[in-house]
């Protein structure tokens, strides 16, 4: 038998048979888009997510959003008073930070291919430069002196080593993030020479990871590394970025992160930083465990056909719009998202098994292959969960000319 609350996080719901978003039916939320596909957005996840995380870990850690994880403006808006900073990744990002109220100082901007046009713009606001380069230490000593600003700068960190499992590895051997780590005493020498204001450094070995183990490993690496390089930095280190690493369980199977040693690790961590590094801070930089299982992406079944056996529903939605549902965002192997089909949610619903793809002319466009979901028909709206991350702003939404996707935050 169907279960249709297998599953469903506490901000969703199913009532009369149909998915309800923070109450919300999703018929309703469709009307209030105004058209489908649409991401919404739950406020109320977010917050509960961020408080449960903030109990867990140690006072002394501080809390940033990476805001390349979702950056609507108005989600970034409501995060901005429950964390302690944000990084960003392009210039654009760092209009959107300021704008959403958050403290120059308290914003940091990374990325391996910074413009001339984007430092200028980072000095002059006042955050923090994650340089990755020599030439982007060349260029702010450069715009220090043309702008009469003092250019906050942290070293990001090419570590020889990798976080261990993880979805995407931005760390360890041949990488174009950072500076190795074995050519940073020579970089931090040219940032003191330079006179920029150094602060500290950031490391990411890696993202979405369901080991608490690994990333355990990963911390404890980054801060002995941290440590060792502190020794040849030109000022007292005062910010430390030790990455993130967080995932999110998307698939059947997977397990979620266990917190609990991840905390403890980070206390002890703590106590060992304030005496080696007593002026530093040490921050967590987490984008999609904070927003990734908050989201939904809602799309409308057109047709329904059947190709030798095998059915299809083919919806107004797909990897124009959700490319990482459609398996070509870093999947090696391609698995289902968790769908729903959203206005047949009765638990005596039919099933069949079914492929729910979208209107592209790509055989990639899967949203869903070989599911056993509730018969459904043209006009039945479909949910892709955990959609809060890496969603609207990571999909080719202009292939073949469809209409951009639509955000609603609740």
């Amino acid at each position: 038998m169907f279960s249709p609350h297998t599953s469903l996080p506490d901000f969703l719901a199913v009532r009369d048979g149909q998915l309800h978003v923070d109450g919300v039916p999703v018929s309703q939320l469709a009307a209030r888009a105004g058209t489908t596909p649409f991401y919404v957005y739950s406020r109320t996840a977010i917050g509960a997510r961020i408080a449960a995380l903030r109990a867990a870990l140690p006072p002394a850690i501080h809390l940033h959003y990476a805001i390349k994880a979702n950056p609507m403006p108005a989600l970034v808006s409501a995060i901005a008073p429950q964390v302690d900073g944000f990084d960003v990744a392009s210039a654009g990002e760092l209009l959107t930070a300021l704008n959403a109220g958050m403290a120059a100082e308290s914003v940091s901007f990374a990325g391996p291919g910074k413009t001339a046009a984007e430092l200028r713009q980072a000095v002059a606001a006042g955050v923090r430069v994650h340089v990755e380069s020599r030439r982007e230490i060349a260029l702010l000593a450069e715009l220090q002196q043309s702008l009469g600003v003092g250019a906050r700068v942290a070293l990001r960190i090419n570590p020889d080593f990798a976080l261990k499992g993880a979805g995407m590895r931005m760390g360890g051997g041949a990488r174009p993030f950072g500076i190795d780590a074995e050519a940073a005493p020579e970089a931090l020498a040219q940032i003191g020479a330079a006179g920029l204001q150094f602060e500290g450094f950031h490391l990411f070995a890696g993202s979405q990871n369901l080991k608490s183990d690994a990333i355990i490993a990963a911390q404890q690496a980054t801060l002995a590394l941290i440590e060792q390089l502190a020794e040849a930095a030109p000022a007292p280190v005062r910010h430390c970025n030790l990455g993130g690493g967080f995932g999110i369980a998307y698939f059947p199977g997977e397990t979620a992160l266990d917190l609990a040693p991840i905390a403890d690790n980070l206390a002890q961590l703590s106590e060992r930083a304030a005496r080696t590094l007593p002026q530093a801070q040490l921050v967590l930089e987490l984008g999609r465990y904070l927003v990734g299982e908050a989201g939904v992406y809602v799309c409308r079944v057109l047709d329904r056909k059947t190709s030798r056996g095998t059915t299809y529903l083919v919806t107004d939605g797909g990897l124009h719009q959700h490319l990482a549902a459609s398996g070509n965002f870093g999947q090696v192997i391609r698995k289902n998202y968790p769908v729903r089909i959203a206005t047949r949610m009765a638990s005596y619903a039919p099933t069949e098994e079914v492929s729910i793809v979208g209107p592209l002319c790509t055989p990639l466009d899967i949203l869903a292959d070989k599911m056993t979901l509730p018969v459904a028909a043209p006009d039945d709206l479909v949910a892709v969960l955990q959609s809060g991350a890496y969603g609207a702003s990571a999909s080719p939404q202009a292939f073949l000319g469809h209409p951009p996707v639509r955000e609603l935050l609740l």
